[in-house]
């Protein structure tokens, strides 16, 4: 068993193994670009023994937001044919290739938690600067595009925005997207990962014919909401949101720009309490909202559980502290991305089941500003075990701890070296 000192190390090897200078790439092969919310909780990794290094990762990726405001989820820094969707598919006409969709915004947390922690306080002042009016314009561009009618909470357009790709929350709402039609394609991220660990053909069709839906739409995004078959409220990315929001209203306001800090904060608290809207009582957690039914979806994910990274009420927090007590229960490792007890859980294909520890350590992080202590205590142990049992994989089937996906994941190392920075009873 590796000491804490030694776990630490390779972590920051893995880091160094996929840093291409000025961003990093998730894992060598299967992920060979830039990803949004990847770069940004890397960052946070890297904070820790490079500071530079850590402010250079964000701002390579604000360097590519668009004039609207977005942020893509995917940035095309150079040429590589091992993956699909790539540049030619998208066609987004811009200098440097990029997607048309975005991801979950965590990159005003990031921000923030790197800020707090500087030792170069003059640099992290100079760069904090520079990114806070593009940060504050990425979360007016969500409200604005994908909240067109003012709820408090934001809509995801294509399953890939959400970060959590073939969630069974999506199953029902993706039917509505069609299969026919779409251009003939050959995946490539089946030849990198087992395929049993990955999304179906099925919904890879329907991945690609919303791309073509999209570019077709000249990815204009004062369209493409309305324009799209899926649109799904996740509280879990609403709670990324809302939690970026309000860590900017508080750098913003250290940092002198108090316009930015009102927004923000505004911002924030419209979407707390917008968020009551997907409370489920039966389940004891948030729920996804099909918003082209108005309905909310019956999905017991991790979506609704990933809501603590807001500041929700305390009372939802405990609720949500019991819910993972009791997935707890059906598993070795928290936290499962969807029930083990539910008839479609998949502990080895991606989203269906299988533990991040990205999404372990924002829920464990909710969970310690509510005050849960307990739940964190267990969720980071689980971490560390992970990695102790099966190295440094892109995800882990929470029954058994078997690494599934990619090797040598950047942010499963750069979420291992905050945790052990951080966190005693790891």
């Amino acid at each position: 068993m590796a000491s804490k000192s030694e776990m630490a190390h390779q972590a920051k090897e893995v880091l160094r193994l996929n840093d291409r200078g000025t961003y990093t790439v998730p894992t060598h092969g299967l992920y060979p670009f830039q990803w949004n919310w990847d770069s940004a909780l890397s960052a946070i990794g890297f904070a820790h023994f490079d500071e530079a290094r850590a402010w250079t990762e964000i701002d390579t990726l604000f360097a590519h937001q668009w004039e609207d405001g977005m942020v893509p989820h995917i940035i095309f820094h150079q040429p590589d044919e091992g993956y699909f969707p790539g540049p030619e598919v998208w066609q987004t006409g811009r200098d440097v290739p990029t997607s048309g969709i975005t991801q979950p915004p965590v990159t005003g947390f990031a921000v923030r938690r790197i800020f707090d922690r500087a030792q170069d306080k003059t640099l992290a002042t100079l760069r904090a600067t520079a990114l806070l009016p593009k940060i504050h314009a990425w979360h007016q561009w969500f409200f604005r595009a994908r909240d067109p009618q003012e709820t408090g909470l934001v809509a995801i357009i294509h399953p890939w925005e959400s970060g959590r790709d073939n969630s069974v929350d999506w199953d029902r709402a993706f039917e509505r997207v069609p299969i026919e039609g779409v251009a003939p394609f050959t995946r490539r991220d089946t030849s990198h990962a087992n395929p049993a660990h990955r999304p179906t053909d099925a919904q890879y069709k329907r991945y690609i014919w919303l791309v073509e839906k999209f570019r077709s739409l000249g990815w204009d995004n004062t369209q493409l909401h309305d324009a799209s078959p899926f649109r799904v409220v996740d509280p879990g990315f609403n709670a990324i949101l809302i939690r970026s929001c309000s860590d900017l209203a508080d750098l913003a306001d250290r940092l002198g720009e108090p316009e930015i800090a009102d927004q923000s904060r505004a911002m924030a608290a419209k979407g707390i309490a917008a968020m009551e809207t997907l409370w489920s009582d039966a389940h004891g957690q948030y729920l996804c909202e099909d918003r082209t039914l108005g309905t909310l979806i019956d999905s017991p994910s991790i979506g609704g559980i990933l809501a603590t990274f807001a500041a929700i009420p305390a009372d939802r927090a405990k609720a949500l502290a019991q819910r993972i007590d009791i997935l707890a229960k059906s598993c070795d490792f928290l936290v499962p991305s969807h029930d083990p007890t539910a008839p479609d859980f998949d502990g080895l294909r991606y989203w269906r089941g299988p533990a991040w520890l990205i999404v372990n350590y924002m829920i464990a992080d909710g969970m310690k500003q509510a005050g849960q202590t307990a739940i964190v205590d267990k969720i980071m142990s689980d971490c560390v075990r992970l990695i102790e049992k099966s190295g440094f994989a892109e995800y882990y089937d929470p029954t058994t701890g078997a690494p599934c996906g990619g090797t040598q994941f950047t942010w499963t190392a750069a979420m291992v070296i905050e945790i052990l920075q951080t966190h005693e009873a790891a």
